[in-house]
């Protein structure tokens, strides 16, 4: 069996191992076919990498049943994560990019950027706890506090929330999002839920005021809020 010590990490391994550790988040198995809808490929070619995953002792299968991190690959998904994270903190805090087009930088970035350079990154940048969307980012020794939080979507009417995280992979979706004022640390109180799906109406508190929102249920189950004491 050969292990990442011996060879070091592709960076379609790399991508494999990240998808599944954001699926067991919640504490599945990651289902074959919902590796290849994440990293949109065919659930054939997900099978084959998995077989691959396992002889390098990176994650364990039991069909019908899904995949899983060992604890190797699991380090080696946080240590994938915290290059990709600190990668979006210093292209948005010291080079100015917005925080919607990040995610597709780092995506490129992290498999190429030594760890030397990302540990002097994230000492620059006085080693930041959260990326700019507001995910957690994993410690040089490959701790990680993941907090449960509730969807926007599922919060309840006269519910006052603070926003904490956002999904970060699509760009549009972003620059929506930062148009109505909600992004990490933005307080919203949910003024109404139409029934049937129907839309959410938010306040939304800004510099100055505040403002009405109406957003989807779609958007908003990108958004993940926790309470906010009033």
């Amino acid at each position: 069996m050969t292990t990442p010590a011996e060879h070091p990490l592709t960076g379609p391994v790399e991508d494999y191992l990240k998808a599944i550790y954001d699926l067991e988040r919640v504490g599945e198995a990651a289902a074959t076919n919902d590796i290849a809808l994440r990293l949109a490929i065919s659930p054939a070619s997900v099978s084959g990498m998995v077989r691959r995953l396992a002889d390098q002792g990176l994650v364990t299968h039991e069909p019908y049943r899904g995949v899983r991190l060992t604890s190797e690959g699991r380090h080696a998904a946080l240590r994938t994560l915290r290059r990709h994270r600190i990668l979006e903190c210093y292209l948005t805090e010291v080079l100015g990019y917005p925080w919607d087009r990040v995610h597709q930088e780092a995506e490129q970035l992290e498999h190429a950027a030594s760890e030397e350079l990302i540990e002097r990154m994230a000492s620059s940048l006085g080693d930041p706890k959260q990326d700019p969307h507001g995910a957690p980012i994993p410690t040089r020794d490959g701790r990680v506090e993941e907090v449960n939080l509730l969807g926007l979507a599922d919060a309840s009417a006269g519910a006052r929330m603070r926003v904490r995280r956002v999904q970060d992979e699509d760009a549009e979706r972003l620059r929506y999002l930062a148009e109505l004022g909600i992004r990490p640390g933005s307080l919203v109180r949910i003024l109404d839920k139409a029934p049937f799906d129907g839309p959410i109406t938010l306040w939304v508190d800004q510099p100055g005021g505040g403002a009405t929102r109406a957003i989807g249920v779609g958007l908003a189950a990108h958004v993940f809020v926790e309470s906010a004491a009033d």
